[in-house]
């Protein structure tokens, strides 16, 4: 299953909310979130700084991984980027194929 590791931050709505129910609630709701769509939470990291939380996920595919990015999204309370994971053994099948790419100009 891909992983997606989730990186963001709370708007001053979604701290409030943060500091009302704590970690471990967010970390319930967003453990239901990826269970909605057949998926489940690896990790959820919070943190200080430009970003709040850090979260890992494994997910079927991509469109559940965007389902929730937009579910997310909609609320207001959060600014977040998904990124996909790679494991060192993806990387190797990744540059083993042959691409046939021209750049620009050339």
């Amino acid at each position: 299953m891909p992983k997606f590791m989730v990186v963001g931050s709370y708007t001053p709505e979604g701290a409030k909310g943060l500091a009302k129910e704590g970690g471990t609630g967010r970390r319930a709701a967003i453990a239901q979130a990826a269970e909605s769509v057949g998926g489940k939470v690896e990790a959820v990291y919070f943190a200080f700084g430009a970003d709040d939380f850090f979260i890992v996920l494994d997910l079927p595919d991509s469109a559940a991984a965007a389902a929730i990015a937009v579910k997310a999204a909609e609320t207001g309370t959060v600014a977040s980027r998904m990124i996909l994971l790679m494991t060192p053994e993806e990387m190797d099948a990744a540059v083993a194929k042959t691409v046939r790419f021209r750049p620009p100009g050339a």
